[in-house]
Formats: C-alpha cells, sequence, structure tokens
C-alpha cells in the first residue's frame, strides 16, 4: 500500500475472501493482469534469491571447506556473518523504505545483494568470503521488507493479494528446500562457488525491471530515529552472537555472557526509546494487537525449529546416509513438491475456512512430522524415516507461511507497514540465527563423537528440541492467533483483528 502522512489508511491482512476500500494509487490504478504478473515476478525472484541463500550453503559446506582450507569456526561463520547481519539490519531496511522510498530501497538493496554475491564467489581467503557473506545480509536485509511492502502497494486487498501473499509464503518455504538441491548440484557438478555466481544476472535482471514496474511509494516525513536503529541492530545482533558464540563454545563463557548481557541491555534501551520518540523505527503499537504479536513470536519459534530440520537432516543424509551433496538436495524433493502444491491451495481453504485454522493445522503437521524425523538412528531407512515425515512437514509448512505472514501485517497502518512487514523479516531471520544456535548446543550435549551413531544421536536430538519448539509454537498461534482470526469469509479490521462485513 502507498505510503502515506497519515495513519488512516489500514493494511489489512491477506483473506483470500471480503475486500475493502483501498485508497492508495496503485490499488486504484488496477493494473492489468499482464503488469501485475510482472510486478509479482520481480517481488517473488528478488525474495527468492536471498533466500536461497540462506539454504544454498548447507549442502556446499564440505566443498568449500576443502577449496579454502578453514576451519571448523571460520566455516560456521561463513553461514553465521549472513544470518546476523541480516537479522540484525532488517529493522533498518523497513524503516529506511518508508523515508526514502520502497522501490529505490528495493533496487538499492538488489545491487549490494549482487555485488556481495560476486565477491562470494570470487573468494580466496575465509576474511575476504565471511565479509562478503555479511555484505550479503546487509542487502538481504534491504530487500526483504522492502518486498513484502511492495506487495501490499500492488495488489488492493481482497483475492488479488491475496493470491499474492500466498506465493510470498510459498517461496518462503520453497526457497530453503530448493536452496538446498542447488547448493548441493553445483557444489556437485561444477563448484560451490556457482551457487553464488548465478545471484549475478538474476541481480541484474531485477534492477532493470524494477524500475519499469514497481510502483514506487511516497516518502515519509519526519526523522530518521538513529538511537532506535543503533539499538535495534546491535542489541539484536549482540545476542544472535552471544548464542553462536555459546554453541561453539560454552554457554559459561565470559564472551559468551557478556554478548547476552550487552544484547539485553540495548533491547531494553530500544523500549524505551521506542516509547517516546514522535517516529520510532519500531513501533510499540505494533504490538498492541494479540494477532500480530502471536504471529512474530510464531514466526520466531517455528523458523528456529525449520533451519534445524535443514541443517541437521543434512548432515545426516551425508554423514549417516552416505549421500553426495547433490543427492542430499535431491533427497528434500519429496517435501518441496508437497510444501509448493499446499500452498497453491492456501487461498482457497482460507476462503472456506479463514487464516486462523489451516495455520494451526499446519504448525501440528510440522511438529507431528519433525518429531517423527527425530526418532532417527544409524539403520534408518530414507523412506520410511526420512522421505515419509518430510512429506508431512512439507503438507504442514505449506500451510504455515501465508498465514503466519498475513497475521504478521494484518491492521497495521499505511505508516506502520514498512515496520510490521520488516518485524515479519526480522523475526523469520532472527529465529533461524537463535534456533540453529540452541539447537546446535542441544546437540552438543548429546555428545561430541564424530562416529556414525554418534551423529545419528546428535541430529536426532536436535530434531527433538525442533519439535518442542514447533509444540511451543503451536501454542502461541492456537492461543493468540485462532480465537481473533475470522473463521470464514470475512477481513480483520485495522488493529483489532475483529472481523468485518463479508463483501459478495
Amino acid at each position: 500500500m502507498q505510503q502515506a502522512e497519515t495513519g488512516s489508511v489500514p493494511v489489512t491482512d491477506a483473506a483470500a475472501s471480503g475486500s475493502r476500500r483501498v485508497t492508495d494509487a496503485a490499488a486504484s490504478a488496477a493494473p492489468t493482469p499482464r503488469r501485475t504478473g510482472a510486478i509479482l515476478a520481480i517481488i517473488l525472484l528478488s525474495y527468492f534469491m536471498i533466500l536461497l541463500d540462506n539454504s544454498v550453503i548447507f549442502t556446499a559446506l564440505p566443498s568449500l571447506e576443502a577449496d579454502l582450507g578453514l576451519s571448523a569456526g571460520e566455516l560456521s561463520w561463513v553461514q553465521d556473518a549472513y544470518t546476523l547481519v541480516f537479522g540484525g539490519l532488517l529493522l533498518l531496511g523497513a524503516r529506511a523504505g518508508d523515508l526514502l522510498g520502497r522501490r529505490r530501497v528495493f533496487v538499492f538493496g538488489l545491487v549490494v545483494f549482487s555485488a556481495a554475491s560476486l565477491l562470494v564467489g570470487l573468494a580466496t581467503t575465509d576474511w575476504w568470503i565471511i565479509g562478503a557473506r555479511a555484505l550479503q545480509g546487509v542487502g538481504a536485509a534491504i530487500v526483504a521488507p522492502s518486498s513484502l511492502s511492495l506487495i501490499t502497494a500492488s495488489f488492493p486487498a481482497g483475492r488479488e493479494r491475496a493470491r499474492a501473499v500466498a506465493l510470498y509464503g510459498a517461496t518462503a518455504g520453497i526457497g530453503a528446500s530448493l536452496g538446498l538441491v542447488v547448493g548441493g548440484a553445483f557444489a556437485t557438478w561444477i563448484s560451490w562457488r556457482a551457487g553464488f555466481f548465478i545471484n549475478v544476472p538474476i541481480g541484474l535482471a531485477m534492477i532493470l525491471l524494477a524500475p519499469r514496474f514497481l510502483p514506487e511509494t511516497e516518502r515519509a516525513r519526519g526523522r530518521f530515529d538513529v538511537i532506535g536503529a543503533l539499538t535495534a541492530t546491535l542489541g539484536i545482533g549482540a545476542i544472535v552472537f552471544g548464542v553462536i558464540h555459546a554453541a561453539e563454545t560454552s554457554w559459561g563463557s565470559p564472551v559468551t555472557a557478556a554478548s547476552l548481557v550487552v544484547g539485553a541491555m540495548l533491547l531494553v534501551v530500544l523500549v524505551l526509546t521506542e516509547a517516546r520518540v514522535a517516529q520510532p523505527i519500531m513501533p510499540l503499537r505494533l504490538f498492541a494487537s494479540r494477532v500480530r504479536t502471536g504471529a512474530y513470536v510464531g514466526r520466531m519459534l517455528y523458523m528456529g525449529a525449520m533451519i534445524g530440520f535443514f541443517y541437521f537432516t543434512t548432515q545426516f543424509l551425508q554423514g549417516v546416509l552416505g549421500m553426495s551433496p547433490i543427492q542430499a538436495g535431491v533427497a528434500f524433493l519429496p517435501m518441496t513438491v508437497v510444501n509448493f502444491a499446499v500452498a497453491m491451495l492456501i487461498p482457497h481453504l482460507t476462503r472456506r475456512f479463514g487464516e486462523g485454522l489451516p495455520l494451526v493445522v499446519g504448525v501440528a503437521l510440522t511438529a507431528a512430522g519433525m518429531l517423527w524425523l527425530s526418532r532417527l538412528a544409524p539403520d534408518t531407512a530414507y523412506l520410511t524415516g526420512v522421505a515419509l515425515p518430510m512429506v508431512v512437514i512439507g503438507a504442514g509448512q505449506g500451510l504455515v507461511f501465508a498465514p503466519l505472514t498475513s497475521a504478521g501485517i494484518v491492521g497495521a497502518t499505511a505508516r506502520d507497514a514498512g515496520a510490521a512487514s520488516g518485524l515479519v523479516n526480522t523475526f523469520h531471520q532472527v529465529g533461524m540465527s537463535l534456533g540453529l544456535g540452541v539447537l546446535v548446543a542441544v546437540a552438543a550435549a548429546s555428545g561430541t563423537g564424530t562416529g556414525v551413531a554418534d551423529l545419528a544421536n546428535q541430529v536426532s536430538a536436535a530434531l527433538t528440541g525442533g519439535s518442542a519448539m514447533l509444540g511451543l509454537c503451536l501454542v502461541v498461534c492456537a492461543a493468540l492467533i485462532l480465537p481473533r482470526m475470522p473463521r470464514a469469509a470475512a477481513v480483520p479490521e485495522a488493529g483489532v483483528g475483529t472481523p468485518a462485513r463479508p463483501t459478495p
């Protein structure tokens, strides 16, 4: 939705039924199907590109480690540098879109991300690849919140936006799965570097097409919340660093303790600052809605479990079942196919049942599949012990992302659109960072041996921990989102989640 100086225009959720009067120029212009198709393709391809690099690295890690001669700690930072910067700068990226125009910021983010991808592919030393991955995180933190905001700016509330958000949610789920296949394929057939070089032509094409098709939003008037931006970025970054460091060393490490304490203090300063500044980077009023708060917390828990699923299942497939990188990537395809098929049914399901019920059922299915998968052992067969649980997880994931994304922006006013979508992506990425750190610590606590049986035991422990996270996510969604989301064909009113009258 177009950025406005007043807060009177609500950003509605993506319920597939019902419509509401839209006052922004993009919606009233009623773009042609060809143009809206181009808009959606640019947004989703750009978003998919940054999601791909969250997971493309996993199946390529052994090849990368051998090529650059990295230590175990350096290897972990190849992923952590991206995750840490991505999660820490998301709110800053969202606010930049509000102040400078989202299309303009979106294109700038693509330039940064594409250039950083080229640098990753050319890396010859540890500091080079870690620094380039951090720069990728900067670009991703700019693109991700702008992409969701541009969807609300380009598609009117109702069926069109429902379809767009459903595809956005499907992209979020499929990007992680397909990244494993792409990373494994390139590592096996060409080089681990190819997984990053491929971003360059894709990014260049999106940079050239975006100014032609994407609508520009009005610039918000006001000052930039410098203190809020710094405390949010450094606070989240310090906590993520503390958890990552704890997984590498111990929770009793002075560095770990100091990082967590400093991060907590900075976040307290953030809350105090946001409560009194005129134009906060993270408006606390967004948390007044139980639906949005539930969506943010639920997303953090869900993604914490899912990143552990990808990280540890990949290790099991290669280290225990003896698969090659490409075989390990292809092994995730049953989940990816089911995920996509179910995600495409979301608009129909939400028209019939509302968004709350599919969300809760999806989380429950994911938890059931994860618990099933956690029973892994050295003699586990791929078909019955891995592929079938993946199918259940894929079905759950396909149901979850679109309603959870919609719940995170429901009822936000036009002036808070960027911040609301920024928080969706912030909790997505921070959940991955924190979740992986916690689950790595859980795996290490179950044993540090290097044999096949030891690895299977560590993976089982980590996936059990992921199942517990999903159980907490289910409680949050059932308690905070389900009772306040419309059960059938209705759209929540701004700020509260009260159903509007159905529209024929």
